[in-house]
C-alpha cells in the first residue's frame, strides 16, 4: 500500500510542477524558493518522525479503511488535476496575483471556488486513512493554511472582478460543493 500511495503522490506532484511552468506570470507573495524550503521542511519532519518514533503508531491495519483512503486520495488528486486543467494558465501559487488573470467559472469551478484546495485536502485525508492516522495532523495544518489562503484570494478576486465575482460567489461554495 505504501508504494502505491507513494507512486501516486510522486506522479501527482511531478504533473503539478510541470503544469506550473505553463501558467501566466504572477507576482508571488511566496517565492518558489520559499515554497521549496517549506516542502523540504515538511519532508524532514516526516522523515524524522519515521526515524525516531514507533513505526506502528498510527498505522492503519484495516483493509476496508485502506481501500476507502486510497479511493479518497485518488478522488482528491483527480479533482485537483481537473481543476488545474480548467484554470489553465490562470493558475498561480497560493496567495499570488496572476497578471492578466481571467475568472474561471466552468468545470469544477461551477460548484467550488477553490477546488484545487479541496482536492489536496481530500487527497491528504485519503492518504492518512490509507497509511497512517498521524497524517491527520498534517491535514489540519494544511487546512488552516488553505483556509487562510482561500480567504485572501476571495478578497482579491472580489476586488479584481467586482461585477462578476459576487454573483459567482452566491451560486458556488468555497470548498465543499452544496455545503460550504
Amino acid at each position: 500500500m505504501y508504494i502505491f500511495v507513494g507512486v501516486a503522490w510522486v506522479s501527482f506532484l511531478v504533473y503539478w510542477l510541470i503544469s506550473a511552468t505553463m501558467a501566466k506570470k504572477s507576482v508571488n507573495k511566496m517565492s518558489w524558493g520559499a515554497a521549496v524550503r517549506l516542502l523540504l521542511a515538511v519532508l524532514v519532519i516526516v522523515l524524522l518522525r519515521l526515524q525516531f518514533f514507533d513505526h506502528a503508531a498510527g498505522t492503519v491495519h484495516s483493509v476496508p479503511l485502506e481501500v476507502i483512503g486510497v479511493a479518497l486520495m485518488l478522488a482528491g488528486m483527480a479533482l485537483a488535476v481537473w481543476a488545474r486543467v480548467y484554470i489553465g494558465k490562470n493558475w498561480g501559487m497560493p496567495m499570488s496575483h496572476v497578471v492578466g488573470r481571467e475568472l474561471v467559472m466552468t468545470g469544477p469551478y461551477c460548484y467550488i471556488r477553490h477546488p484545487i484546495y479541496t482536492g489536496f485536502l481530500l487527497a491528504i485525508l485519503g492518504t492518512a486513512l490509507a497509511i497512517n492516522l498521524y497524517l491527520l495532523i498534517l491535514l489540519f495544518a494544511v487546512a488552516i493554511y488553505m483556509g487562510y489562503s482561500a480567504a485572501l484570494e476571495e478578497r482579491t478576486l472580489a476586488h479584481e472582478f467586482s461585477k462578476t465575482y459576487p454573483k459567482y460567489k452566491a451560486k458556488s461554495k468555497m470548498l465543499i460543493p452544496f455545503i460550504f
